[in-house]
């Protein structure tokens, strides 16, 4: 089992920066194949970034690219969402996942394919 307590969020104008953190604990954090989503009321859950075991297979969803970057520090359990040049359109829950294993670029951006999850973090980004 793998506990993930995302945090970071809060309310921001637009063009500001958040840096979300995610702890993970409970499985050998080099891994976990780990990733963001963010959701709105009344929507799916979307991807925003994926991240591989030892950091070098990145993607992102395309709304996001260029302004997101995801990284993560294995010693310390611990993968980061840092958002610059954020938008109103950015507002959402942002939510932690992880997998123990490996995805293809394929299947990366479905949540379905991500079994643990944080609690979220909410995300206000005014105009």
């Amino acid at each position: 089992q793998v506990q993930l307590v995302d945090s970071g969020g809060g309310s921001v104008q637009a063009g500001d920066s958040l840096r979300l953190s995610c702890v993970a604990s409970g499985r050998p954090f080099d891994m976990l194949t780990m990733a963001w989503f963010r959701q709105v009321p009344g929507k799916e859950r979307e991807f925003v970034a994926h991240i591989s075991w030892t950091g070098r297979t990145i993607y992102y969803a395309d709304s996001v690219k260029g302004r997101f970057t995801i990284d993560r520090d294995n010693a310390k359990n611990t993968v980061y969402l840092q958002m610059d040049g954020l938008k109103p359109d950015d507002s959402a829950v942002y939510y932690c996942s992880a997998f123990a294993g490996l995805h293809t670029e394929e299947v990366a951006h479905m949540s379905a394919k991500y079994t643990y999850w944080g609690q979220g973090t909410q995300v206000t980004v005014s105009s």
